[in-house]
């Protein structure tokens, strides 16, 4: 079969393979008109090689200090060691329960790693006080807890380190010893650290940024304390680095960099399914890696985390590339012409190598794109407007109107003669472009009921509207598809959804609650989205009855 039909690409030793990438359809058209080129330019090799001209003079100076992710198989291996005699004093010492304070690449990886070995990992990355509470209230004598930040700044980690140390305190246990720190070394968070005897400090690799510190101190060390051999996935990510440096038609990581990044017209929206892969969650994994690395400059990939019913993949529009995670086989075989017409790009690998394979592969769609793959230039907006609120403390916007126990607020303009919920939705939905996307931002306890709620709510959305739509809780997404939203292109429109918490959570040493944290990211966020265009539609649900209700309104009449 031509390569034209379909391209499959596997690495591994001859008894069977470790990773395995197909394309199809468009897919494996755009590979046959890029690889060749790939291998030509020795992207591969020149990559492992951590080559930083890879993507242009502008990008030279990040990439220089941003490469140490291609060795990681080989450099954190000196972690394994104090990481198994940690372990073992504290499951000595009947404290078993992690607890890993972290936010974007400091969170996502250990959830992967830890639900994929089936270990339990409490990972509390939002600042919604019942989520908060709701880690509180476990066992504190048998709990530990990791505090995961490159710079320690992050403001999410360091009220979560607050509490958790005030807590520790009033139940008479020694907060220090429960305490240990994952930090780039010489931050300020490892200063404090050390200042405070905490049990322990690890410093991450200050050569590789967040979203691929899967293999780093971020990614290993929650993951080990909870019980996963991180040594295995080392050795999972070393079986193939091999191969993926190779300037080879076969190696896979080129293939998938260009069915991601290389089909004409660009299919930009990069729907993510899982289909019995065995791997946690690694959708959420790589929606940060893809969205964070490409969504600047007005382009990017937008990767749409679905299920197995999403309408995304019934009727696929001419902008969406399907992507799809299946089980690890050994038999390598082709595609079937039948297959071959449809655009898709399957993947499957252990989990230590589909990590590498993903970094490798969204390294080269960087390169194709013409875009730096490192930086990040639009998430400290959000931030910044955010801490903006809680210096300033200023009056809530007031309503535009309120129905049925939702408050609904917008951008500028976008409600004229609006007056119910329902018809707000319909105003927002009409700015729905051929070529956007609809993004629903949820500031809610995605543990708790809103979770429950809420689950059909983006599949609904979808088969309305038609187009892709994502789905990020907050605050968390900001550290993920938070950059697409602002520097990718400018045709999503944006939904909001708050709520009134049940918990009261108090920060030590702060003027300000988590009720107010949160809230203030969330208006935050939503004043930078109206400020560079996008269209923006803020429904705060003032009561537990109301969520159901807009539930059921969000689903709304199918386009």
């Amino acid at each position: 079969m031509s390569a034209s039909a379909a391209t499959i690409a596997w690495a591994g030793p001859e008894e069977g393979a470790l990773i395995e990438v197909s394309a199809t359809g468009d897919a494996a058209r755009a590979v046959s008109a890029h690889l060749p080129r790939l291998v030509e330019d020795k992207v591969a090799s020149r990559l492992s090689a951590q080559d930083p001209t890879l993507w242009g003079e502008a990008a030279e100076p990040e990439a220089s200090v941003r490469l140490g992710w291609t060795r990681l198989h080989e450099t954190s291996r000196p972690l394994l060691e104090p990481l198994r005699k940690l372990r073992e004093e504290l499951v000595a010492e009947g404290v078993d329960r992690v607890v890993l304070c972290g936010m974007g690449g400091s969170s996502l990886a250990p959830e992967v790693i830890a639900g994929t070995s089936g270990e339990q990992l409490v990972v509390l990355d939002s600042t919604h006080p019942d989520q908060v509470h709701r880690a509180l209230e476990g066992d504190l004598r048998s709990t530990v807890v990791v505090v995961s930040s490159k710079s320690g700044s992050t403001v999410e980690t360091d009220s979560q380190r607050r509490t958790f140390e005030a807590a520790f305190t009033s139940a008479g246990i020694d907060a220090a010893s429960r305490i240990v720190v994952v930090t780039d070394p010489g931050s300020p968070l490892q200063d404090a650290a050390t200042k405070a005897g905490y049990r322990a400090v690890f410093e991450a690799d200050p050569t590789v940024g967040g979203r691929f510190s899967a293999l780093t101190a971020f990614g290993l060390v929650p993951a080990a304390l909870a019980g996963v051999d991180v040594e295995e996935l080392l050795d999972e990510a070393d079986a193939v680095a091999e191969f993926f440096a190779e300037d080879s038609e076969a190696n896979p990581a080129l293939v998938l960099g260009a069915a991601l990044a290389g089909t004409e017209p660009l299919r930009d929206k990069i729907v993510i399914r899982d289909a019995g892969s065995g791997l946690f969650h690694f959708g959420d994994w790589a929606e940060q890696l893809v969205a964070e690395s490409t969504g600047k400059e007005g382009t990017g990939l937008l990767p749409v985390v679905v299920g197995p019913r999403a309408p995304e993949l019934t009727d696929v529009a001419g902008d969406v590339l399907p992507v799809i995670l299946t089980p690890l086989t050994d038999d390598g075989e082709d595609t079937s012409e039948e297959d071959a017409s449809r655009t898709e790009v399957t993947v499957s690998g252990t989990l230590g190598g589909t990590m590498l394979l993903w970094e490798h592969a969204v390294a080269v769609a960087g390169r194709l794109l013409g875009i730096n793959p490192f930086d990040q230039p639009n998430v400290e907006s959000a931030k910044n407007a955010a801490r903006g609120l809680l210096d300033s403390t200023p009056a809530p916007q007031p309503p535009v109107f309120a129905d049925s126990g939702i408050e609904v607020r917008a951008s500028a303009g976008l409600l004229d003669g609006v007056t119910s919920v329902d018809e707000a939705v319909e105003r927002l939905l009409s700015q729905l472009g051929e070529d956007g996307y609809l993004a629903v931002m949820a500031y809610l306890d995605r543990e708790g009921r809103a979770g429950q709620i809420l689950d059909g709510v983006r599949d609904g959305l979808a088969r309305r509207t038609g187009r892709p739509v994502t789905f990020g809780w907050g605050p968390r997404f900001l550290h993920s598809t938070g950059q697409y939203h602002k520097g990718g292109p400018a045709n999503g429109v944006f939904l909001q959804i708050t709520g009134t918490p049940t918990a009261a959570v108090q920060i030590p040493g702060r003027d300000f609650d988590f009720a107010t944290l949160i809230s203030a990211q969330a208006a935050g966020d939503a004043r930078v989205l109206a400020e560079t265009g996008r269209p923006v539609l803020r429904l705060h649900v003032t009561n537990r009855d109301a969520l159901a209700w807009l539930a059921g309104v969000l689903a709304g009449p199918v386009s």
